[in-house]
């Protein structure tokens, strides 16, 4: 799950000595470090991240770069952050406290712990609460963002599957690699000269790299991939589910071993293979859900409050015995409407993952509250749930596979586009 994958990964160390009582950070006289578009960074802000940061790197027994490197590094990173927060505030894209709560609830069962527990153990810390909740909020509206304006938009034709089974299966399909990565991210338009330059650091870091340098240290402190300030390490992952470039690049790799450079639209990348091994992935059935649903759209004429208030009274017409596929029928926006508003069998991917969230967290013959989508508000319904091992599964498995490849490229396209169009002004170095 992509939700909160930056900010919670650095946060569950707890119990760690080198998480606990290491938040409260000297507070220095405050001012502006970075000003984006209409927007202000400021130095209490920055050194809230960088010692959180730290703190990530220490738990991954990574060496720290020079302070320096590192605060350049977590000063661009909100930087991005700030961009796309900023274009949220601007579409109106906000986690209502509902939401909120269940994301939080659920960090503290991940935790084992109850909500009281887990608050309690944080303030023992020395993190505010109320700092806690605004970050997670933050985190999970990047998540929002990048589903709406990325995700929700990539699309994977027939063709496409029928071409990634044939070569699947033709290399077995099986192998995953747990790897590395640094990405010197280029501007969308850039010159000959910033390209050769970032070349050129690029190069510097292989031969650091060569010379025996920590992969994990450069990329904390160059990489602007997301993953960098997690040392850049990637995890696990199949072959089908890397960028082509990638997969083409580690299947020559024996572990250990450094790429050479790799360019793609987003810029120039190094990789790092940690480790490979076998697997059978196709063998894993998947879990199929039944669902139906009543979608109305938002419009000029219908407001977003509009539609959310019609569903909530008819989610009380469904909870007094209302007949879910005759609502449908009468009030649905969506061609599933004529069927009662029926789905039919949906797959993991198969849907927008606000919606498919939603229905995951039903159970069977349980109706949503209202959910938003890119498509409006529905109510949603779980019908039943089934195990589905049968070869049009295999072929909703690669639909998935694909579109989380391209949409990861497509992300990261459009944050570089993001960032080269937004006004920023460095105040960094004003002492």
């Amino acid at each position: 799950m992509r939700l909160l994958s930056g900010f919670v990964a650095i946060l569950f160390l707890l119990g760690a000595p080198a998480f606990a009582r290491a938040a409260t950070v000297p507070a220095p006289v405050d001012r502006i470090v970075a000003v984006v578009n209409n927007e202000v960074i400021t130095l209490k802000e920055l050194q809230e991240r960088m010692a959180m940061a730290e703190r990530q790197l220490r738990q991954q027994n990574v060496q720290l770069p020079p302070r320096d490197v590192l605060e350049r590094q977590v000063l661009e990173r909100m930087i991005v952050d700030q961009v796309q927060l900023q274009l949220a505030k601007e579409t109106a894209l906000r986690i209502d406290d509902a939401q909120l709560e269940r994301a939080l609830s659920n960090i503290a069962q991940s935790n084992r712990m109850s909500l009281a527990q887990f608050r309690a153990t944080l303030e023992r810390d020395g993190i505010p609460w109320s700092k806690f909740r605004e970050d997670i909020r933050q985190e999970m509206t990047i998540a929002r963002l990048r589903e709406r304006e990325v995700d929700s938009r990539v699309t994977v034709s027939e063709g496409e599957v029928d071409n990634f089974l044939a070569s699947a299966e033709s290399k077995g399909g099986s192998e995953e690699f747990n790897l590395s990565h640094i990405l010197l991210r280029t501007p969308e338009q850039a010159s000959p000269e910033q390209l050769a330059r970032v070349r050129e650091r690029a190069e510097e870091i292989v031969a650091q790299l060569r010379r025996g340098r920590d992969f994990a240290q450069l990329a904390a402190a160059y990489s602007d991939a997301p993953d960098a300030l997690g040392g850049g390490n990637l995890g696990w992952r199949g072959a089908d589910r890397l960028p082509t470039l990638f997969a083409e690049a580690v299947a020559k790799m024996q572990p250990g071993e450094v790429s050479p450079i790799l360019r793609s639209p987003a810029g120039f990348h190094i990789l790092r293979l940690n480790q490979r091994r076998g697997g059978a992935l196709s063998a894993q059935p998947v879990q199929q859900t039944h669902a139906r649903h009543i979608l109305i759209k938002t419009s000029e004429l219908v407001s977003e409050a509009e539609a959310r208030r019609r569903l909530v009274a008819l989610k009380e017409r469904l909870d007094n015995g209302a007949d879910f596929a005759e609502l449908a029928r009468l009030h649905s926006n969506d061609l599933s409407a004529a069927k009662g508003g029926d789905l039919g069998w949906l797959a993991p991917g198969d849907t927008v993952p606000d919606f498919e969230r939603a229905m995951n967290e039903l159970k069977p013959g349980q109706v949503s509250e209202p959910i938003r989508s890119p498509f409006g508000w529905h109510l949603i319904q779980v019908l039943e749930r089934r195990m589905d091992v049968s070869p049009e599964r295999q072929r909703q498995m690669a639909r998935q596979v694909l579109r989380e490849r391209k949409a990861e490229e497509a992300y990261q396209d459009w944050l570089r586009q993001m960032r080269d169009r937004a006004y920023v002004e460095y105040r960094l170095e004003e002492r």
